[in-house]
This record gives C-alpha cells, sequence and structure tokens, in this order.
C-alpha cells in the first residue's frame, strides 16, 4: 500500500516538473491526469438485513448522498482529485456475523477507513478486528464502551450512552417543570443489549442526582414478542413518565400497548427506534407528541439535510445525518494527512477538530475528538412527533418549537 501511494506521489511531481507548458496549453490534460487518480476505498458495514436493516439503510443512503457530493465537486483534492470507492457490506444484524463480515471485507480490499454499524453490538464486534487491523472505524453508535477501551483506531461521532440517557431525564425534567409539573417518580423500560443497557445506566444515574424515585427498572430482551406483562407493571408502579430505550419493532410494540391501554403518561424515547419515520407511520396517531432524545436532529440544519428529503423522500433521520458526517470528516482527515494510508488517517483523526461542511449540522457546530475517540462537541437534544415531523424542543437556546407536555 505504501508503494502504491508513493508511487503515486513521485507521478505527479515528474508529470507537473516536465510539462507544466503543456498542462497550462491543455486543460484536458487536467482532467484526464486526475480521472486517472487512484480511488480511495472506504468499507461501509451495516446491518442491511435483520431487525435492523432500516436503521442500516438509512445510514447507507446518508454516507452514499455525501459520497455522491465530494465526488461531483472534484474528489479528494490532495490526492489528485482521488474518488470516493464504497465498499458496502451486510453485517446483518448479529454481533457475530458482522466481526466475520468486517475480517472479510479487509482481507478482500484496500480499504482506508470503515463506517459503522448503527448498533453499538455489532459496532463493538466490528472495532475488535479494526483495532487488531489498525484501521480506522467511524461511528455513531452509543455505547459507552466503544471509546472506553482503550482502542486507538476507533472515533465516535455522537455523546456516549450514558450521556444521552443523562439528558433524557434532564432534559424532560425541564420540560415539565417549564409547563408548572413536576416529576418524583418514573420508570425505566430497556433492551438487553450494550445500547439499552448503556442509556439505562444514565437514566439512573441522573434520577438519583435529582432524587427521582424510579418506580420501575426493566430490561427486556430485544425482539420482544409480548409486552404486556411489562405494560401491566408499569400501570401498577405509579410513574408520572416512562422512559423505554428501544429499536423500532420493540418501540412500536410497548407505545402500541401503552395507547390501547390507555396509558397516557408521557413517554420519553431513548433514540434508535423513537425518531424514525417508521416510528410514526407503525403507530400513526399513538406517535403524536410522543418524545425522545436524538444525538441531532435534522430541523437544525436544513440547508443540508433537506438534500436527503429531496433525494431519498424521507427526512434525514439522525443516523443517517451523523454517518454523513462521519464520512466528511473522515474525508477531511485524509485530505488533511494528504495520504489513504490507514494509519497516516488514523493520526489525522486522533485528537483533532474538524469544521465546516456536514460537521455544521451536529449540535456543537463541529466534529472534536479527544484521546479516547469520542467527540468531546456533541451535545443531545430533545426532539417531540408533531403532524408526521421531528421537532427539536430542548435545549432551549437550539429549539424549533415549544414542547407539549400532558401528564
Amino acid at each position: 500500500m505504501s508503494k502504491t501511494t508513493s508511487h503515486r506521489g513521485d507521478l505527479s511531481r515528474r508529470t507537473l516538473l516536465a510539462g507544466t507548458a503543456s498542462l497550462l496549453a491543455s486543460p484536458m490534460i487536467v482532467s484526464s491526469a486526475r480521472a486517472q487518480a487512484k480511488p480511495v476505498n472506504i468499507g461501509v458495514i451495516m446491518p442491511l438485513s435483520g431487525a435492523n436493516a432500516q436503521f442500516g439503510i438509512n445510514s447507507r443512503n446518508g454516507i452514499e448522498l455525501v459520497a455522491d457530493e465530494i465526488n461531483a465537486a472534484g474528489g479528494i483534492k490532495a490526492l489528485g482529485g482521488a474518488k470516493i470507492n464504497l465498499i458496502v457490506a451486510d453485517a446483518t444484524s448479529t454481533p457475530t456475523t458482522a466481526g466475520t463480515v468486517a475480517q472479510r471485507l479487509i482481507t478482500q480490499n484496500e480499504v482506508t477507513a470503515i463506517l459503522g454499524a448503527f448498533a453499538s453490538s455489532l459496532t463493538i464486534a466490528i472495532s475488535e478486528v479494526t483495532e487488531r487491523r489498525d484501521i480506522p472505524l467511524l461511528t455513531m453508535s452509543f455505547a459507552d464502551q466503544i471509546t472506553g477501551r482503550g482502542f486507538k483506531n476507533i472515533f465516535q461521532i455522537v455523546a456516549k450512552a450514558s450521556a444521552l440517557g443523562k439528558a433524557q431525564l434532564d432534559y424532560t425534567l425541564a420540560i415539565a417543570q417549564a409547563s408548572g409539573a413536576k416529576i418524583d417518580k418514573i420508570a425505566i423500560m430497556y433492551e438487553d443489549t450494550a445500547y439499552g443497557t448503556a442509556q439505562a445506566a444514565g437514566l439512573r444515574a441522573a434520577a438519583k442526582a435529582a432524587n427521582i424515585d424510579i418506580a420501575m427498572d426493566d430490561a427486556y430482551p430485544l425482539g420482544i414478542t409480548d409486552t404486556t406483562p411489562l405494560i401491566n407493571k408499569l400501570r401498577a408502579s405509579g410513574a408520572q413518565a416512562v422512559f423505554p430505550v428501544s429499536y423500532l419493532n420493540d418501540s412500536l410494540l410497548l407505545i402500541r400497548t401503552m395507547r390501547q391501554q390507555r396509558i397516557t403518561i408521557p413517554a420519553i424515547g431513548g433514540a434508535a427506534g423513537y425518531v424514525i419515520p417508521d416510528f410514526e407511520k407503525g403507530l400513526g396517531e399513538f406517535a403524536e407528541n410522543v418524545l425522545s432524545i436524538a444525538p441531532a436532529n435534522y430541523d437544525l440544519a436544513p440547508d443540508l439535510t433537506e438534500r436527503f428529503r429531496k433525494r431519498f423522500g424521507y427526512f434525514m433521520v439522525h443516523e443517517a445525518l451523523e454517518h454523513a458526517v462521519a464520512l466528511d470528516v473522515l474525508v477531511q482527515a485524509i485530505e488533511k494527512a494528504k495520504s489513504a494510508k490507514a494509519e497516516d488517517v488514523t493520526m489525522a483523526l486522533r485528537g483533532a477538530k474538524f469544521t465546516g461542511g456536514w460537521t455544521k449540522a451536529m449540535t456543537g457546530g463541529a466534529v472534536e475528538f479527544d484521546s479516547t475517540g469520542l467527540n468531546t462537541l456533541s451535545v443531545p437534544v430533545m426532539a417531540q412527533w408533531r403532524n408526521k415531523e421531528l421537532v427539536t424542543v430542548w435545549p432551549k437556546d437550539v429549539a424549533k418549537g415549544t414542547a407539549v407536555w400532558k401528564s
């Protein structure tokens, strides 16, 4: 790989030194030279089948949008206009398969970096492979352990799950207080994989700090088929608000069962299944006014995110947005390194701050990684379903609408 990069650099210098006059006289030669720049392979590993397939498709769409825009604008300038070549692989929704897919993708392709894989459990499995092979992995997965293991090749675009869980509770208390309500007792329900477990820990810690009674604190298996026992327990708990942390199918089943049993206390979702169009499509009127924490929301940067809606026909869900940011940051790092070698790109990412482009869509307006690879500028937002759209309602300084609170 190093020989290839070195050869490309030598060839470029010789061409410029020997042919300056002819290049100036013939712009077509410049275009031809750029067209010959070696493409930069970027692996994209997402759950494109199984229970989390829709999230994977959304994520892939966001990445493809940005790759096409960069290629149409002339490619990676520091590499002579090299085009981005996405190598997309299906992680399925099983961690063991995701790790195997990552191993095969790296072995069979000369990749600069990998993006993926939405679900924390998949990302953790893939990161074990990328760390061994010294390939940078950029992700929007939430789980704390993603950047909490001392790995040198992983970069987390969003806040950790524990921070999201804390914001999920703190923002809710602030919204309730602003409407004149006071919360003393809550219920927590979460799926029992890395994502749900980590975010529930954040909720639990925030409740303890706020002296809030947790009347119910129950894990359930991912893909639960009967939520009746959970909902019966919720009804008996006397909770004033419920905090479910779920992927899509579980979120649909939980909220539908609650509302059908006329349990109308506010529900504050934990991102994932609560902030994608299929949630509203699956629940109809039951979705109205449901709140959810999210790492980002499309209404904060419509000048960027409306391009996604125009191309794909639905609003830019947060996983698509954050994967778009991840690719933009990766390309900025390649430009900075002036190299597509994985180790050079990792060095350019580590501890660096990235601005402009799609990073403006993040709540911090930029991306800055600390020594663990965590983006320290990401601040969660609270969104609420209103007429089939997600409106950012908290924090106040970025809100696009006032929260509706019905206790």
